[in-house]
């Protein structure tokens, strides 16, 4: 890509595409060399020797693991210590999160600490607005209270179902921006969404990696397109050159 970053993509776009194996030959098809590995495609918490074979099967496959997740993070210290020892284990940029809306400042602190022991940054996935975590002002208050080993995924299509402006919220946190989950809705009259060929529904694609190119954003960039889950690859596809042609004008 032109840009000053590169295109992964979520696995959860194959989530019927099963085992691993499944996954990587998707991964080939369309073409993309990162990827943001769902814990359904391998659980973070089996037995380290089957992790690390998960892991060299990607890698053989020319793919880096650029970050892994949506994850939760609570109060059980040995998921949170799986969670991040695999990101550390795999060589993430960052582990994309969430946490409970309650959760505690001594929560917090705890997981702060485990991410500061494996050296491994987390990102809060903000979801929409149903989710506790999808205003931004709600990713406000989680940021300020926590230090920089946590920070933002910004996804692109639940900031807007959010009513927010996923390039204003690019600025606004990017300081504590760790990923980009690029993503596209359209919205019916009623407000549902539907996922759609990213550039074609409310996202101002060129406007953002426009943006993110300018300031360098380093962070795990991960195509997400949840439509057509039995038969993805043609729309997938379709995004990964939607997104192409909109870096080749950077």
């Amino acid at each position: 890509m032109a840009a000053k970053f590169r295109l992964g993509i979520q696995s959860y776009c194959f989530r019927k595409f099963q085992p691993l194996e499944k996954l990587i030959e998707a991964l080939d098809e369309v073409g993309l060399k990162y990827v943001e590995l769902w814990p359904g495609h391998q659980p973070f918490d089996a037995p380290e020797a089957e992790l690390r074979r998960a892991i060299e099967a990607i890698r053989s496959a020319g793919i880096g693991i650029d970050s892994c997740g949506v994850s939760r993070m609570a109060d059980d210290e040995q998921a949170n210590r799986n969670l991040l020892a695999f990101g550390k284990m795999a060589g993430v940029r960052a582990v994309s999160v969430d946490f409970p809306a309650d959760v505690s400042d001594e929560t917090l602190r705890k997981i702060e600490a485990l991410c500061e022991e494996y050296e491994v940054d987390i990102a809060l996935h903000n979801h929409g607005k149903k989710h506790h975590w999808g205003p931004p002002e709600r990713v406000e208050e989680l940021l300020t209270r926590t230090g920089p080993r946590v920070g933002l995924c910004l996804d692109t299509a639940w900031a807007l179902d959010s009513g927010a402006d996923p390039l204003e919220m690019a600025e606004r946190f990017y300081d504590r921006l760790k990923g980009v989950h690029l993503k596209d809705f359209a919205f019916d009259a009623d407000g549902a969404h539907e996922d759609v060929i990213i550039g074609t529904g409310n996202l101002d694609l060129p406007a953002l990696l426009k943006l993110l190119s300018e300031r360098g954003f380093a962070g795990y960039m991960s195509l997400e397109y949840e439509g057509n889950a039995d038969a993805p690859l043609p729309d997938v596809k379709a995004c990964v050159q939607a997104v192409e042609e909109a870096a080749k004008a950077l």
